[in-house]
């Protein structure tokens, strides 16, 4: 994955996936690994839809990886049961749980908060953020994203998140041990403990995504911003504005 130059945080997560693995099979060599003895991990978990769909991939690609180079003689992931996408409803975070935590909140994670909310960033993309990111343009000041796949965009930075990113010393936004900053895990954690139970960093991403929407009706602006593969995923980001859904009904009802 660093020969492919993967992202930092694709990296850690992939290898924190198989390191879990690894733990539960610590009994196993990869080579003795069988379909069944990963059936049977999984079945002890209780993971949600997207997390058991996470691992099995990361499962199948390591697999591959040591079949193909000869360590294994086969992929045992590659026979299970392939998990469907799950699509659930936006779930943004609303704007007093957003503000309760940005009144209670040290100039560190309120700078974590704002990025999350106001320009939509992962917390990986939070804590690998550089100084380096942040340019001067002719619409003004930006920031250079490289988020998942290595795909980048350019966001606009204005107002006091704009003030608060200019005033930090050279170097990572956030320094710490993980490379020289702090690691994604520990980023959505400090958030998480701020907005309180069921809040998290990803539904001020969706809270992002809906503003956004609510302000220009422009899916595919959302989907720039957001760095979605996919229209169709930045629609499960987006909560329907409250007056458009008054106003289908009300035409509806002539």
């Amino acid at each position: 994955m660093l020969a492919a130059a993967r992202p930092d945080s694709t990296v850690y997560h992939r290898e924190w996936q198989l390191r879990r693995l690894a733990a539960g099979l610590c009994h196993l060599t990869p080579a003795q690994v069988t379909t069944d003895d990963l059936a049977r991990f999984v079945a002890g978990r209780s993971w949600a839809q997207e997390t058991t769909r996470n691992n099995l991939a990361a499962w199948r690609s390591f697999f591959g990886w040591a079949q193909a180079t000869g360590r294994t003689q086969s992929n045992p992931a590659a026979l299970l049961a392939r998990v469907r996408q799950p699509h659930r409803a936006a779930r943004p975070a609303p704007e007093q749980v957003l503000s309760d935590a940005l009144a209670q909140a040290g100039p560190q994670d309120r700078l974590m908060l704002l990025l999350a909310a106001h320009l939509g960033l992962r917390r990986a993309e939070i804590a690998n953020l550089h100084t380096d990111d942040l340019r001067e343009g002719i619409h003004g000041t930006h920031l250079r994203i490289l988020g998942k796949g290595n795909k980048e965009r350019v966001l606009p930075v204005v107002g006091e998140l704009r003030e608060l990113l200019l005033s930090r010393p050279r170097g990572y936004v956030f320094p710490g041990h993980d490379n020289g900053h702090l690691s994604a895990p520990y980023v959505g954690k400090r958030m998480s403990r701020l907005l309180g139970p069921g809040w998290t960093a990803h539904t001020l991403r969706h809270r992002f995504a809906t503003v956004a929407y609510a302000a220009q009706r422009d899916l595919f602006a959302v989907q720039s911003l957001l760095g979605h593969q996919s229209p169709e995923t930045t629609r499960h980001y987006v909560q329907l504005p409250a007056d458009a859904a008054w106003a289908a009904v009300a035409a509806a009802s002539r």
